[in-house]
């Protein structure tokens, strides 16, 4: 009885670590949410699949528990890192009252860094990743985890940044982070990270202001007070002295 909750990046197959198409072709069943399972679907044939529509992430853990206990091993796919906004927890979570069955996260490649890599070098210091979603979260507390990382200078990663109902969520943000960095503050954005349309922009925190080019399937990268542009790539130095 094993569950393998599984990271596969943000879609693209070059993105999917060896240890995650593994965990899938080791499995009897594939469970996730429609479209996740769509992004893997050579590696599912043959296979039981059980797929849902978004926000019945608890629906998919109850079923992926229920193959496990039937004596199956479960691939449950997620995007970017099972680990890190993905469903490792809550799977945990569901299945605690069932010590048998194993659940073994399979890390992957989550959007603050396949993103980076499509800027340049935007975290190579130190940084931190909100959501700007509250669906969760009070947008209270997120307020104020964006006041004090932009307070302590740290390099900041926004993951679900805009939707029809928090249209207005990334110029809030943009707004508390200007308190503290100015509208200067260099900053980027990816879309479509590893996928078909994938787009980038390197930009200013004045840029990202009733932007309708930034949507659910935006990653944000908001810069720190050493942050700078170098031949066309957003980068945050560490501090490496070039002139010892």
């Amino acid at each position: 009885m094993k569950i393998y909750v599984v990271g596969i990046g943000p879609g693209n197959s070059l993105y999917m670590t060896p240890e995650a198409r593994q965990a899938i072709e080791e499995s009897q069943v594939v469970v996730g949410y429609t479209l996740y399972v769509d992004l893997v679907k050579d590696l599912t044939e043959g296979k039981e699949v059980r797929a849902t529509s978004m926000k019945q992430e608890v629906d998919r853990c109850k079923i992926a528990l229920e193959e496990a206990l039937q004596g199956k091993t479960v691939a449950f796919v997620c995007s970017g890192d099972a680990g890190v906004y993905g469903m490792a927890g809550i799977m945990s979570e569901v299945a605690e009252a069932h010590p048998e069955v194993e659940i073994k996260t399979v890390a992957g490649i989550t959007a603050a860094c396949s993103g980076a890599a499509v800027l340049g070098a935007p975290l190579i210091h130190d940084f931190a990743v909100i959501s700007l979603s509250d669906l969760l979260t009070k947008w209270e507390i997120i307020e104020k985890r964006l006041r004090l990382a932009a307070e302590g200078d740290f390099v900041i990663c926004l993951y679900n940044p805009k939707s029809k109902k928090r249209h207005d969520y990334i110029d809030k943000a943009a707004e508390i982070v200007a308190k503290v960095q100015g509208w200067d503050l260099p900053c980027g954005y990816v879309k479509h990270i590893g996928r078909d349309g994938e787009y980038s922009k390197i930009c200013t925190l004045q840029d990202l202001l009733n932007n309708d080019d930034i949507d659910m399937f935006t990653t944000i990268f908001m810069g720190n007070s050493t942050t700078k542009v170098i031949n066309g790539k957003l980068v945050t130095p560490r501090g490496y002295h070039l002139d010892k």
